[in-house]
């Protein structure tokens, strides 16, 4: 029987370098169309059970489509967890070389195999979600200047801040249509905005980037989101539980639909103000609304039923 083979691609704009587990073979392409076809070619040569790759901010993409689309079983992986992994390894200096290394020994520990690769459609969501956030930033950093400049320079800020409103409201209608081709994505949408406090602003960065909603349980996709409170103990020593990590996109676009619905929702109001009563910080009682939300979100798309509220509803 052959030893299972496990490749590691480190990616940045310029090349990417690979290498191999357990038998070390490095080598390096240029990330560019024309290199992805010798890198699949290479890859394939070494049937490996799994190719894994650092998420790098989109740099990434065109490799781990190119292997997908070829039928090689890749798996995008946190940066944070490959370097961590490198460093329980006695891994201590950082270079191309030594990351692809470290990444093709860590595919060989993962419980998960290859991952299911988002359809086109849900790229392009993606992409429009998060051009929306970028222009959303920038008007509110335009805005935030107008205290503090002359009237001259006011003109020419809210200049620039109506010319991004137009490409805001532009995106919105393109991320609307993009909705309404998916009969699957219409149906959801209605799902999701019956709950008061989701608006079309929310749905739109659920669709794009939690496809796993509905699919997991309370807990599993509480966890992805990063809306689990991890224990931080040690011997006598009892911590501050905290939330950390997951989708930091979901999460803020959570965090604005829950101080909706701590107004307009009764569940979550009901839900927020016995936490608040209970003296708890208001930031912890919005966490844990934030992950009520998330499970009855998850609960409706899972059941494929409408939120409807329950006076006799507990927590």
């Amino acid at each position: 029987m052959s030893t299972p083979v496990f490749v590691g691609l480190d990616v940045c704009k310029t090349h990417l370098d690979l290498d191999v587990f357990p038998a070390a073979a490095p080598c390096q392409f240029d990330n560019q169309p024309r290199d992805l076809r010798r890198l699949v070619k290479h890859v394939h040569k070494l049937e490996p059970q799994l190719v894994v790759v650092e998420a790098t901010g989109g740099w990434e993409a065109a490799a781990v489509m190119a292997l997908y689309e070829a039928g090689i079983p890749v798996r995008v992986v946190n940066p944070r967890q490959a370097r961590d992994f490198a460093k329980s390894q006695g891994k201590l200096a950082k270079t191309d070389r030594i990351d692809a290394a470290a990444l093709a020994h860590f595919a060989s520990t993962l419980q998960e195999g290859a991952q299911t690769m988002p359809s086109a459609q849900t790229m392009e969501l993606r992409a429009l979600v998060a051009r929306r956030a970028q222009l959303q930033e920038m008007i509110t950093a335009e805005r935030n200047r107008l205290q503090l400049v002359p009237p001259t320079i006011r003109k020419e800020i809210e200049k620039t801040i109506a010319f991004l409103t137009k490409q805001l409201h532009k995106l919105d209608k393109d991320a609307d249509d993009l909705l309404r081709a998916s009969p699957l994505w219409v149906e959801q949408a209605a799902l999701l905005q019956s709950v008061p406090g989701v608006g079309p602003g929310v749905t739109r960065t659920l669709l794009a980037q939690l496809p796993e909603l509905g699919t997991m349980d309370r807990r599993e996709i509480a966890a992805l989101v990063g809306l689990a409170p991890f224990n931080r103990d040690s011997g006598h020593q009892r911590g501050t539980r905290c939330v950390w990590g997951g989708r930091g996109a979901v999460r803020s676009a959570l965090y604005m639909a829950t101080l909706c619905a701590t107004r307009y929702n009764p569940t979550i109001q009901v839900f927020y103000q016995r936490l608040r009563g209970a003296g708890k910080p208001a930031k912890v009682a919005l966490v844990a609304c934030m992950r009520k939300l998330l499970t009855i979100l998850n609960a409706i798309i899972a059941h494929n039923t409408p939120w409807r509220y329950e006076t006799r509803e507990t927590a």
